[in-house]
């Protein structure tokens, strides 16, 4: 069985170069054999693409997330565009709507959020949303600008109800360790109502750690333990699931399976 990781911020697990290569091979020693490694920042996401230069199973995504609406950067919407030239660059993101946090102004979080997937559609690529208590504004403006290359919801915490509607686009929902989590019951009932086509894994590293580690800082390599869970949660073999995981997460990326 092999696992790919969609989304883990390496730069805020380490902030050594060393560690952060260590933490890449301990995941794949534990069989998750991709990762797309997000970072908050341009600033950030320079670092952490210089550090992890040679783990070529560490892909990237690169964008601004509305925690830094206030300050994205000299030239960033240039900046993203010269970095997606890189080898192993897959997405626009971390990129969406944070309502909880209240980052500068919805105004200005919309503006960004809208730019990105412009630039998105734009280059190709498809986006990694990041949805906060901003659901509804965050399906309307996909609804108008999704790019041709479609996205995910990233960390989902929405319900049901939400996911049936989100559907009608071309977006794939991802679940990170809180799934694992008895409380949550909106994560369990949308699984259900999903298209196993439709569904991706991620760490959220270091944040959401799986139940079974909790009080630990979270890695990558705890990725498999959500997997299981979610195979227990929809009745099905444990390796039937991690084929099916593997190559929704190399279709969305645009990825060979190999």
């Amino acid at each position: 069985m092999q696992y790919f990781d969609t989304h883990a911020h390496i730069g805020l697990i380490y902030d050594d170069p060393i560690e952060q290569l260590i933490v890449t091979q301990e995941a794949r020693q534990a069989s998750v054999s991709r990762i797309v490694s997000i970072c908050n920042s341009l600033h950030d996401f320079v670092k952490v693409y210089e550090n992890l230069k040679s783990a070529n199973h560490v892909y990237h995504a690169v964008g601004v997330s509305p925690s830094e609406v206030q300050n994205p950067g000299k030239n960033w919407v240039q900046t993203i565009e010269q970095s997606v030239r890189l080898p192993r660059i897959v997405a626009i993101g971390e990129i969406g709507l944070d309502y909880f946090r209240k980052f500068g102004d919805k105004k200005s979080q919309i503006e960004l959020f809208i730019t990105q997937l412009e630039l998105a559609a734009k280059l190709n690529l498809p986006v990694i949303i990041h949805n906060r208590e901003a659901g509804q504004d965050v399906l309307e403006i996909l609804r108008d600008r999704l790019p041709p290359k479609g996205g995910v919801l990233h960390c989902y915490s929405e319900d049901a109800a939400f996911a049936e509607k989100a559907l009608d686009l071309n977006l794939y929902f991802s679940f990170a360790g809180n799934l694992t989590y008895r409380n949550a019951r909106n994560l369990h009932e949308t699984v259900q109502v999903l298209p196993l086509d439709r569904i991706l894994i991620e760490s959220e590293s270091p944040f959401m750690v799986p139940a079974e580690y909790r009080g630990k800082r979270n890695m990558p390599k705890y990725l498999p333990s959500t997997a299981r869970f979610l195979a227990d949660m929809l009745e099905m073999d444990d390796e039937e699931l991690a084929s099916i995981l593997w190559e929704n997460s190399n279709r969305f990326f645009g990825l060979p399976n190999a």
